[in-house]
């Protein structure tokens, strides 16, 4: 009997030691990448309030036995997407959770639309983006040569310090730049070219979207040909004990310009904050041009001071561009606290500054057998913007599931500062520009089918703006016309909403609207003394309504359509109503107090090929209409058409509602997959326009040439190789606009004698190497055959043989 106690004991023993187990086993799971199933090591498990937590091991398990059965479980690690399931869902999965890397997903979910993630499968319109490693192969000087590499935007240069984006046939004041969701553009933003886009420091952007057309419903003013979009890197958490601290340390150089650049960034990661400093500095010597093109780009001559007289010396080298090198250096600092997954706070703070830098283009320019100008420099570029955001990703709120509230602060400087050959006259003109901005954006899932978007903005810009003569023999000065009326103010005020349907998983509709109020001031009174303008004060006060609706359908994996209609605007800014400056040899602009916003109607059709992954082609085809153009034309003042500026009879030009344009084109892009380790990737663009002058149809000023470029690309494991093909067709002399054949000094000359810009290719490798996932070695040898090339209406002659070489090391 006993016996047999102890026998039942033993049973029941042995059950209880069997459940126990059961359950110890059954809280432990498995964090493998889709795809590979290997298993990942270091990902944060926590709950909502972040009050429980674990950590994956080196076999990627853990144990979860602390959460509750019906527990939200996110699951964090910064190389993967984040993901979210109860403990149940994890059960009934066989205790294993597929993380997708990101790197995948930062090519299929696009924010820049709406200010919020969606799919970029779901966008009517055409976006391309690059990520941190595409941006790391590509190696860019600066951010307009990073976006040069999505291989749909022509970047123009007027000195090296410069880049100045065309997108779809529109350029500079009709593009928009948004770094971390704030508005770049600023009431001084010219239609002339612009270099802005240089202050953003490219070692420093996570990643970058380009939404190819309007973007006016989300983004207001200025969005008519695109919006370039730059996402800078954010602080990490550690979500465990342990706070983290990694980083990464870059030393580049390149043969071409002598460009030495250092850069480090650092991260220190807690629970709930996360701290990101980001610094670069780069010094970029004279840039040097190819051997094998237009004798007409070389640099034989130019100008040096020498015992208080300027004088023209020779060229040791003409395939030197003197001068055209400076330096600059970039700060970033960030900060992220994270009381609970679903409520973040990011501040942002953001310097840039140059040194002085040539504007190669204006020392070029001849007057008569000498050079017209002893020097012309751009003075310090200057950036600071601080960025405050507040981000909440989940609510049971009636008005909305997400919302995202922005204030920012930018302040921008800049200068010109120019002498005529053997003048002691210096001419200096100072900019600065404080930017307000306020930004609510908000999403409301409406049903499992239909999704709203909304939001308000407003912005606040007040113009500073400095002229005055300085003798550089005597040092006195006497005060001038400055370019714009000091105290000027731009406001704008903006409501919009947009609406996403999707019914099923093969058709999306989306739609919006937005309205736009623009108020802008300027006082002349002061520029009057020089100028004797009929008025004293301009006042705008004017709304604009835009819309968009567009839908994707895809009937199959291999086939989708996608069709949009877009109407956007640009209200007149203080550079349009009020700027003063010589816009050409022999031309002056002067202020203007009766213009009104211009609109832009367009239309973009679709269509991607997706043969099973192996073949992929995407092709798009727009048009459009842009009426009531401000554009540069003939003015007059009190009945004269000219008048002396700067010393010198200048003809009266003013910026005017002038015109209408019709621009057009054709884009696509293939890959083709040949292989798990062999790849091609192609992209050309054909663009095409006209724009009315009187009744008389000319070309278009930032219609670029058809251009391209056709990569072949081999990756083995810790090894990537690129080969590729950079070309753009001529540009003759009859498609040239009038302003450009003006400055035919910047062309080369046809068999007649007329400026044209050739065609040119450049052939290029780039080779990347990655060592113990610690070292990264990137070379790249561009333009190897050295042609000489100056891109369209670039005022500076492109690199040579250009060597560069990068190592960069992670902490």
């Amino acid at each position: 009997m006993k016996m047999n106690i102890k026998l039942q004991d033993s049973y029941i023993f042995t059950i209880l030691l069997f459940l126990v187990l059961q359950l110890s086993f059954g809280q432990t799971i498995t964090v493998l990448e889709k795809g590979s199933n290997q298993p990942i090591s270091d990902v944060a498990l926590y709950n909502l309030k972040k009050t429980k937590y674990v950590v994956t091991d080196f076999e990627g398990n853990a144990n979860i036995d602390k959460f509750n059965d019906r527990e939200i479980i996110f699951f964090q690690n910064f190389l993967y997407e984040k993901k979210q399931l109860r403990k149940f869902e994890i059960r009934e999965n066989n205790q294993v959770v597929y993380l997708s890397p990101k790197v995948e997903g930062l090519k299929q979910i696009v924010i820049s639309v709406s200010k919020f993630e969606q799919s970029k499968r779901d966008i009517p319109q055409s976006i391309v983006s690059l990520n941190a490693k595409e941006i790391a192969l590509a190696n860019p000087q600066t951010s307009a040569d990073l976006l040069e590499n999505t291989g749909n935007v022509f970047v123009q240069k007027s000195q090296m310090g410069g880049g100045s984006p065309m997108i779809r046939g529109f350029s500079t004041n009709r593009l928009l730049i948004s770094v971390d969701g704030v508005r770049m553009n600023n009431a001084i933003f010219r239609g002339g070219n612009l270099q802005n886009v240089i202050s953003i420091d490219p070692l420093s952007v996570q990643n970058t979207e380009v939404t190819l057309g309007a973007g006016s419903v989300v983004y207001g003013s200025d969005a008519i040909g695109g919006v370039m979009s730059f996402y800078t890197k954010r602080p990490q958490l550690s979500y465990k004990e342990n706070q983290i601290i990694n980083g990464n340390a870059l030393v580049r150089y390149a043969s071409a310009n002598n460009e030495n650049t250092g850069h480090f960034d650092i991260n220190l990661g807690y629970k709930k904050w996360g701290f990101l400093t980001n610094v670069s500095y780069t010094d970029f010597d004279d840039l040097r041009m190819g051997s094998h093109g237009p004798d007409a780009y070389l640099r034989p001559q130019y100008v040096i001071r020498r015992n208080g007289e300027d004088i023209i010396v020779d060229n040791d080298n003409p395939k030197i561009q003197k001068p055209t090198g400076y330096d600059q250096i970039n700060l970033m600092q960030k900060v992220r606290y994270e009381p609970m997954d679903n409520l973040k706070f990011d501040l942002g703070l953001f310097f840039s500054t140059t040194s002085d830098y040539p504007r190669y283009d204006r020392l070029i320019r001849p007057r008569g057998d000498v050079l017209r100008s002893a020097a012309w420099d751009y003075g310090p570029q200057q950036w600071f913007m601080g960025n405050f955001q507040i981000t909440k990703t989940s609510s049971t709120s009636n008005l909305y599931d997400k919302i995202k509230a922005t204030v920012a602060y930018q302040n921008f400087k800049e200068s010109r500062r120019d002498r005529n050959f053997q003048s002691p006259i210096r001419e200096v003109r100072e900019e600065d520009v404080d930017v307000l901005s306020f930004n609510l954006d908000l999403e409301k899932s409406l049903s499992s089918k239909a999704s709203l978007f909304y939001g308000l903005e407003y912005l606040y810009n007040e113009v500073g703006s400095q002229g005055y003569e300085e003798n550089i023999d005597t040092n006195s000065k006497t005060q001038n016309v400055t370019r714009y009326p000091d105290g000027a103010t731009w406001q704008s005020l903006a409501a919009y909403t947009s609406l996403k349907y999707k019914p099923n998983s093969k058709f999306v509709f989306q739609s919006g609207l937005r309205f736009n109020q623009i108020i802008a001031r300027a006082d002349f009174t002061a520029n009057n003394i020089f100028l004797n303008l009929p008025f004293d004060k301009a006042d705008i006060n004017t709304g604009a309504l835009t819309g968009t609706a567009g839908i994707t359908w895809s009937p199959s994996n291999t086939i989708q359509w996608k069709l949009n209609a877009s109407t956007a605007f640009r209200a007149p800014n203080i550079d349009d109503l009020g700027k003063v400056f010589d816009s050409e040899p022999g031309a002056v602009v002067v202020p203007n107090n009766d213009l009104r916003p211009e609109y832009a109607y367009g239309g973009e059709l679709g269509l991607k090929l997706n043969f099973e992954n192996k073949v992929i082609l995407d092709m798009a085809t727009y048009y459009t209409f842009l009426d009531n153009a401000l554009i540069r034309r003939g003015f007059e003042i009190n009945g004269e058409s000219e008048f002396i500026y700067d010393g010198e009879l200048s003809t009266v030009q003013a910026i005017q509602n002038a015109s209408k344009a019709w621009i057009y084109g054709f884009e696509i892009g293939a890959e083709v997959n040949f292989s798990k380790a062999l790849k091609l990737r192609t992209q050309y663009n054909v663009i095409g326009g006209t724009e009315d002058n009187n009744g008389v149809e000319e070309p278009v000023r930032h219609v670029a040439p058809y251009f391209g470029r056709t990569h072949l690309i081999w990756k083995k494991e810790k090894l990537l190789l690129d080969a590729y093909v950079v070309y753009n067709n001529e540009l003759s002399f009859n498609q040239l606009a009038p302003s450009e054949t003006e400055k035919d000094y910047i062309y080369a000359l046809d068999q007649n004698g007329n400026p044209y810009s050739p065609s040119w290719y450049t052939l290029n490798l780039r080779t990347q190497y990655n060592w113990k996932d610690k070292l990264t070695l990137t070379a790249s040898l561009e333009n190897i055959t050295d042609q000489r090339y100056r891109p369209y209406s670039s005022g500076i002659a492109a690199a040579g043989r250009n060597l560069i070489v990068a190592i960069n090391y992670r902490l």
